[in-house]
């Protein structure tokens, strides 16, 4: 049985539930997984685990700064573990953006980091115009807008493709 760390940052929630699902299926497959708000683990030394996989959403084409600053800080412990990293932005809704050789957010980011993790995964994320801020809203709408994306602000709109979760859970799994 392997110890798997999932290390998550999330800026609407979404991230943790698509970590929530891998550990379900991965935990099904007989290893323990422990999923961390990356923010709040600064560090990974003194922490023993054989997988670690961050999950790391996007918001105005970038992701969070905590990441880039935690691989930094981390980058030997990371490399001396098997690891994973996977972006959940809305253009993976995309057929044509939806890999990791693809997508161009994550692309960009793994030009920007030292760090090259050693499996990739990219998953659509989720648009809740309801719970958004009146700036927010209206950016993201103006942003889907141009990208040809749903723009109902009253809307709840979700794209990520769950089999797709579980198949990299899954995947995660037989490391």
């Amino acid at each position: 049985m392997a110890k798997v760390l999932f290390l998550y940052s999330t800026t609407d929630g979404h991230t943790i539930e698509i970590c929530k699902r891998m550990k379900v299926v991965i935990e099904a497959a007989g290893d323990d997984v422990e999923i961390r708000n990356l923010a709040e683990t600064p560090s990974l030394d003194g922490i023993a685990f054989d997988k670690i996989v961050i999950g790391a959403s996007i918001r105005y084409g970038k992701h969070q700064k905590v990441v880039n600053e935690f691989i930094a800080r981390n980058q030997a412990a990371l490399e001396g573990a098997t690891n994973a990293m996977f972006s959940v932005n809305v253009v993976a809704r995309k057929p044509e953006k939806n890999t990791p050789e693809t997508n161009p957010y994550l692309q960009k980011f793994l030009r920007k980091i030292d760090w090259q993790p050693q499996h990739l995964g990219v998953f659509a994320g989720r648009i809740d115009y309801p719970s958004l801020g009146p700036f927010d809203r209206t950016m993201i709408r103006f942003i889907l807008w141009m990208g040809k994306g749903p723009t109902d602000p009253t809307q709840v709109v979700e794209f990520t493709d769950w089999d797709e979760v579980d198949e990299f859970g899954r995947f995660i799994a037989s490391l």
